[in-house]
């Protein structure tokens, strides 16, 4: 997860346009994508409590079709892989792209990728869609959400994590409006590296009405405990994740009866 510190919180109202031409290096994973993947590869919260539980989430996968949208290094990618999924991966930066396809080889279509942007797949193309801690980036969800909706086919699952909304609003003293986006920046440290980031907080509702405006149903709204292989290994961590809130996970579904768009 997030190794938050020297936390800048720069929240406003809904438009951030100000900030970002402020701060137009944020969030830059090429500028740090080896130090960033190193962390991501074993830590308490990504290696034994986020993927774990996208996992979980998506059951048996073997033959799937499945779009890991942001994937980063391809930590998820190559777990979907092993169970006998068919993996395609798309993410925003290069660098983190090459770092996939070192760890992948050919088993895994991968394509530079703007979740911005509409998206280079046909619509019907997968069975899944896996968003590991990409959505909260994203200030509007609604044109990304259309997208993954569009390449899914009818009945296909769309399976998310984010940050929890109860944590993101504890990141400014007082704290925000909890009903309204906001967005903060704050500055990662990763071996001695810093390296400035933004995220967009959501309430509970803008995010569940997010993905029914797209056209999709809920299904599961998950707050999972950690792998019980992290209690040893990380044994104040591992009370820590056990008992506050961290991340907050979603499978929503395409229905049966629907098209990849709305025609």
């Amino acid at each position: 997860m997030e190794r938050v510190t020297d936390v800048t919180d720069t929240t406003d109202v809904t438009d951030g346009s100000a900030q970002s031409a402020g701060r137009d290096q944020v969030n830059d994973y090429d500028s740090f994508a080896e130090v960033y993947s190193a962390e991501n590869e074993n830590s308490l919260v990504n290696a034994y409590y986020e993927r774990p539980a996208m996992l979980a989430l998506a059951g048996d996968v073997a033959g799937r079709r499945i779009l890991d949208a942001g994937c980063g290094s391809g930590p998820l990618s190559a777990a979907l892989r092993d169970r006998g999924a068919v993996v395609t991966g798309i993410d925003v930066s290069a660098r983190m792209l090459a770092l996939a396809r070192r760890r992948l080889g050919d088993d895994v279509a991968l394509h530079l990728a703007d979740l911005s942007d509409p998206l280079p797949f046909g619509d019907g193309t997968f069975d899944d869609v896996v968003a590991s801690l990409v959505l909260h980036y994203l200030e509007d969800w609604g044109p990304t959400l259309t997208e993954l909706r569009r390449v899914l086919r009818p009945g296909g699952r769309l399976i998310a994590s984010v940050d929890h909304p109860f944590v993101a609003y504890t990141i400014q003293d007082p704290r925000p409006d909890y009903f309204a986006t906001t967005s903060y920046t704050f500055d990662w440290m990763f071996n001695g590296q810093t390296v400035p980031m933004k995220f967009w907080r959501k309430s509970l509702h803008a995010m569940t009405e997010a993905f029914a405006t797209a056209g999709f149903r809920l299904s599961t709204i998950s707050e999972p405990q950690p792998d019980p292989a992290a209690r040893e290994l990380f044994p104040d961590g591992f009370q820590d994740l056990s008992t506050k809130t961290c991340f907050l996970f979603f499978v929503v579904e395409v229905p049966p009866s629907a098209t990849g768009s709305d025609d």
